[in-house]
Parts: structure tokens; C-alpha cells; sequence
């Protein structure tokens, strides 16, 4: 793909919700290296995504939404998984599946337009940028799929990284934004998540490109711990996040949330900034971190 081609690609991607800041690595190549970003649209509750079972509280805090103990998928003594995230157990095995805990930006914006802002840019919460790494990095962007359903999509993707069409792929899953109702919906989603992401896997194991592609979910911001009337839940602020490859370092990362230290509204406090996620893509992709990322560090989660 020429400088050409780079740009028109980029151009069609202007207003899609993703990206970190980032210029290429002067004399570094970042053909070999592949990323997909993976957009929870609306904003993800990893509380019941990535379950708290030895904090009591979590059972308290949530008497109808909380997963029955029984179906938890148990990862420790203190951390399990949704069960709708059973296909993903296989990469867990496999230590390719990195489970990154409180993550967030402080201050936490609880306003779905302002928060994307601040992941797309990787600016800080009273900054305001226009500048995204897709302008920035000089790597080739997979061409946007049509509409259709999330493991389509992750076809999509595969397929783009695997004849080299591309270094970057997006993919967004939409319906986090679970103010009611969630019990089903949520369980519906994290399905399709867990069913696209192993197919993404599948393809590129076969294809022989695991080992040099790194999968980041993203998403508006995290949930309220407390359950609402509506039987969902609102706005909060950190969640957890997954980083998956065949390159990756597999286990739990960052601190465990406290559900007694909560935020005023009930959201779990960040302890990770989301721009060492940001950070690691650069890392991952070989390119440095432009201003807005560079003071963030990586997170030792990649093998080489």
C-alpha cells in the first residue's frame, strides 16, 4: 500500500470512534506487527464482565444483575468471567489472554460523546485534541466492512491482516449502554464478543498470523456498581479490559476493584490510565508514542 492509498484508507475512517496517538519509529517497519481494536460501544460493565466473586459486596450491591455463583466461569479464588464468555477460556489457557483491571481516565467524563473523545485522542479530560494515531502512525488501515453482524466483522479483520492489506483494523460492537434490562442484553453481547473474537483467533492461527497480532478492547467508560430500578446500570467510570495474542502475556493485570471504595456515583475508581493500553499498542505496533501518550508506559504484557 502506497502513501496514496494510506491516506484515502485513513480519510474513510475520519469519524469512527477509535485510535491512540502515535508517530512511526524512524527506520522501523511495522509490516510484520497487526492490531485490532475492538470498540464496546456504549460503555461495557466489566463488573459483570469480569466478575468480583470473593467481594461480598458484589452480591449485595447487585441482588438481581449479579451472575449466579454457579455459572461464574472461576479464573482465581477472587476473579471469574461471565459465562457468556466461555470461548474465550481456550485463549485463557493458552496465556493469551491478558484481563487488564481498572481502567480508565480520571476525572471520568459520563458523557458517551466526551469520553470516545478522550480514548480517540488520548487526551486528558479537561484537553481538547483533534488528532488521532491513524493520522499519525503511517500504518495501513483495513477498509471498512459492511454492515453486518460482529463475527463477520472479525472475518473481516482477519482476512485484511492476513493478505497484508493492513497493519490496523476497527471493529465496534454496539448495545453497552445497558440502562435497563441488562441482564439479557449484556449476556447477548459479551456472547457475541467471546464467538467473534475466537473466530478472529481461528483465522489467524491458521493463517499464520497469531503470533504477530495483537487484539485491545475499548470502550466509552466502565458501570455503576449499584444495580438501577430499571434493573441495569448507569454511568460509572473504570473497567476491565482484554488484550489478546499470540504474543501476549495471559493472566490478570492491575489492581482487583474495591466495591467499598467506590466513586460518588458508585463507579469503580481507575487505577490504570487507559493510555498505557494506548502505550502497549505503540510498543506492539513498533512506532513511538506521540505528546499525549509518551509520559505512559507500557504494560509489560507482550512476550518480545
Amino acid at each position: 500500500m502506497n502513501r496514496r492509498q494510506f491516506l484515502c484508507t485513513a480519510g474513510a475512517f475520519a469519524g469512527w470512534s477509535g485510535g491512540v496517538a502515535c508517530r512511526p519509529l524512524a527506520g522501523a517497519s511495522t509490516s510484520d506487527r497487526a492490531l485490532v481494536l475492538v470498540d464496546l460501544d456504549g460503555g461495557n460493565d466489566g463488573v459483570n464482565t469480569v466478575i468480583p466473586i470473593g467481594d461480598p459486596l458484589y452480591r449485595a450491591l447487585r441482588p438481581t444483575l449479579a451472575v449466579p455463583e454457579e455459572l461464574v466461569l472461576t479464573l482465581d479464588a477472587r476473579t471469574g468471567l461471565h459465562p457468556s464468555l466461555l470461548p474465550l477460556l481456550g485463549a485463557w489457557r493458552e496465556q493469551e489472554l491478558a484481563i487488564v483491571q481498572g481502567v480508565g481516565h480520571d476525572a471520568c467524563n459520563r458523557s458517551h460523546f466526551r469520553s470516545r473523545q478522550i480514548w480517540d485522542t488520548a487526551s486528558d479530560t479537561h484537553e481538547y485534541r483533534d488528532d488521532s494515531w491513524f493520522a499519525n502512525a503511517g500504518v495501513p488501515l483495513a477498509p471498512s466492512s459492511p454492515a453486518g453482524s460482529f463475527a463477520a466483522s472479525c472475518e473481516d479483520a482477519a482476512r485484511s491482516i492476513a493478505q497484508r492489506e493492513a497493519a490496523v483494523a476497527r471493529i465496534a460492537l454496539h448495545g453497552f449502554d445497558t440502562h435497563e434490562n441488562q441482564a439479557s442484553r449484556h449476556a447477548a453481547l459479551l456472547g457475541q464478543l467471546a464467538k467473534g473474537l475466537m473466530v478472529l483467533r481461528a483465522q489467524l492461527i491458521a493463517s499464520g498470523d497469531w503470533h504477530r497480532t495483537l487484539v485491545m478492547t475499548s470502550s466509552d467508560f466502565g458501570r455503576s456498581v449499584r444495580e438501577n430500578a430499571a434493573g441495569g446500570t448507569d454511568h460509572g467510570a473504570a473497567a476491565a479490559h482484554f488484550l489478546m495474542g499470540g504474543n501476549v502475556r495471559g493472566g490478570l493485570w492491575g489492581a482487583a476493584p474495591r466495591l467499598d471504595a467506590l466513586e460518588a456515583d458508585e463507579g469503580i475508581p481507575v487505577t490504570l490510565d487507559f493510555r498505557q493500553l494506548h502505550a502497549t499498542a505503540c510498543a506492539h505496533l513498533g512506532v513511538v508514542p506521540s505528546s499525549s501518550v509518551e509520559r505512559f508506559a507500557p504494560l509489560p504484557l507482550l512476550r518480545a
